[in-house]
Order: C-alpha cells, then sequence, then structure tokens
C-alpha cells in the first residue's frame, strides 16, 4: 500500500522524531511503499496567503500554490500523521498543511451547498501523537485533536474507513522506559497496518 506520513516536529532530536523515524521503518518494514514529508524539513510555508483564500472555493486554480502536496495525497492509499500536541492544538505547520491543501475539490467536495468526500481512494488513517498532558485533561477540553482525526479527517474518507489515534498523554512525567514500551506498542500496531 502507498502511506503517505506527515510529520511535523522541528527538533530531530525529539521523542516525535524517534517516533517518526519508528513509524517510517516500521511501515517500510512491512512492505509500504512510503511518501514520508517532513513539513519542517521541507520548509512547507504554513501561511494561508490572501489571493489562496480568495481562490478558496475555485477548484479549477486553489491547488496550484500547492500542488506538489495535492498530488502526494492523491497517490496515496493511507495516511499517517506523527506530531505533538501543543496547547491541546495541533502544530501550526500542520495546520497550514490541513488550511492549505486539504481544499474543496480535493479532501471535499461542494455542491448545492453539500458536502461530500473527496479522499474516497484513502483506506486507512492513523494518527501517531504526543500530549504533554495527561489523558483526563485533554478530555476535559473536549480533545480536539483527537476529533479533527476521528471526526474531520474520517468526514473525508469513505465511511467505515478505520482510524488509529495511537497516543502517548502525560510526556512531561513519563520515563524513559515508558516512551519505549510506547514505541515498541505503536511499532507492533503499525505492523498490521
Amino acid at each position: 500500500m502507498r502511506v503517505h506520513v506527515i510529520f511535523a516536529h522541528p527538533v530531530e532530536t525529539s521523542f516525535n522524531a524517534s517516533m517518526h523515524r519508528m513509524v517510517v521503518e516500521t511501515l517500510t518494514e512491512a512492505g509500504h511503499e512510503v511518501d514520508d514529508c517532513d513539513l519542517y524539513a521541507e520548509g512547507f510555508d504554513a501561511v494561508l496567503s490572501r489571493q489562496e483564500r480568495l481562490n478558496y472555493h475555485d477548484t479549477d486554480i486553489n491547488r496550484q500554490p500547492v500542488a506538489a502536496y495535492v498530488d502526494r495525497l492523491l497517490n496515496a492509499e493511507a495516511l499517517v500523521f506523527v506530531h505533538p500536541i501543543w496547547n491541546f492544538g495541533l502544530p501550526a505547520i500542520l495546520k497550514g498543511y490541513m488550511d492549505r491543501v486539504l481544499l474543496p475539490g480535493v479532501s471535499f467536495h461542494i455542491s448545492d451547498g453539500k458536502l461530500t468526500p473527496g479522499l474516497l481512494h484513502l483506506r486507512k488513517l492513523a494518527c501517531v501523537v504526543t500530549y504533554g498532558a495527561q489523558r483526563w485533561r485533554a478530555m476535559v477540553l473536549g480533545d480536539p485533536p483527537r476529533k479533527i482525526a476521528t471526526r474531520m479527517m474520517r468526514a473525508t474518507m469513505k465511511p467505515g474507513t478505520p482510524v488509529w489515534y495511537l497516543a502517548q498523554y502525560d510526556m512531561n512525567n513519563v520515563t524513559d522506559a515508558q516512551l519505549q514500551q510506547h514505541l515498541e506498542r505503536t511499532r507492533q500496531k503499525l505492523l498490521k497496518f
């Protein structure tokens, strides 16, 4: 399967970077073709320009500024996001990716005021994420990042598409042994992706 991995963390020595390397290695080991997109390393511009917003609903031209990223997404059969949760939200670069790449005519279609999914070709979605907070704190705040994955992204795909949300909570208090256990648990799951 062609798996598009989207990674969003600026520090190459972070635990998230370790997770990213493990994700790419594990998916490759499992026989998948991996298109690895490190948003920071690629210098992705997260800022939606005035002109892009004006052209947002014009499906003939809206993808031009990010055509290479759209093509990579449309070529994929599965999608894996790897990123931290900061301030109970997505890193700005990843939010910018979603604003600029998940466009009308790409991730959804608008016809007669109704939205229909556009990423029907995706067979699976996984989010490999870390939180500084404990899970109960995220839940009290509604856990918006989880909802983005399990509701918003799922709504862009064929109904019933599996979504895996693989989270390590409480990063501010976990031990190295607990992090290694999480890495291994996640690796074992991804071998079955």
